[in-house]
């Protein structure tokens, strides 16, 4: 997830209505040392339906319905099954993954990220770092058995540098999938996010020889400007 700008107390209801049913348009006042960036964030924030459709149905992020979409084509959020989720703070992914393999008395859901999140029903979460060397024995540990899902919802901080953000979150990918490998039941999904550019060679190639099933999708509740894609691999074949 990005930062999100502070000062978002100025805040105006300008716009017109075409009729009695059109929301109105938002738009945030310039404050005393606002960045533009922050102006532009924060107005289509409070513009997005998916957004304001969160808020309604009491999902995290709008982040929730990405995860929905994917799952509602791909159908491997199945009820009993077993899901890790890396980078899941604010929780968005954990609320649809616990909803949808009925956890915690069927399925079961394991989170962690950096940054702390609120406790979410049916998720177990952990605040630590998945680079860490004994991040991988810590997930596994705390799932107790093989997964059948792997989400990686992770990103790197942007520095506005198109190359460098794309490695920084390919590096991300590479590393959720060589978790996956070792922890993914037969028949499991890999799903993580990278950026458009294209995935790696390598990694692609290394998921075709894992996975009966690669594709990138981009979910309709993916904003049309914005640059990420979502990985998904299923029909995972454990390799001798």
């Amino acid at each position: 997830m990005g930062r999100r700008p502070a000062g978002s107390d100025f805040v105006s209801g300008r716009g017109k209505a075409a009729s009695g049913s059109r929301a109105l348009k938002v738009r945030v006042k310039s404050g005393k040392g606002r960045k533009l960036s922050s102006k532009l964030w924060l107005e289509r924030q409070l513009n997005d339906p998916y957004v304001a459709r969160a808020k309604r149905e009491g999902f995290r992020s709008r982040a929730a319905y990405k995860l929905m979409e994917i799952d509602d084509k791909a159908h491997f959020l199945r009820k009993g099954a077993r899901v890790i989720d890396l980078g899941a703070a604010p929780g968005g992914w954990s609320q649809v993954a616990a909803r949808r393999v009925g956890a915690p008395h069927q399925g079961r859901v394991v989170a962690i990220d950096l940054l702390p999140m609120e406790p979410v029903g049916g998720v177990d979460f952990a605040p630590f770092d998945f680079l860490e060397p004994a991040a991988p024995e810590k997930l596994k540990a705390m799932l107790g058995g093989p997964a059948d899902v792997v989400l990686s919802d992770m990103a790197a901080n942007a520095t506005g540098h198109a190359k460098t953000d794309h490695l920084k979150i390919m590096a991300l990918v590479e590393a959720a999938n060589e978790f996956a490998r070792e922890v993914l039941a037969p028949g499991g999904t890999f799903l993580a996010k990278v950026l458009q550019g294209g995935t790696e060679a390598a990694l692609l190639a290394a998921l075709k020889r894992d996975f009966t099933n690669v594709k990138h999708v981009k979910p309709a509740a993916s904003r049309s400007d914005s640059a990420e894609l979502y990985l998904l691999a299923t029909g995972f074949r454990v390799r001798p």
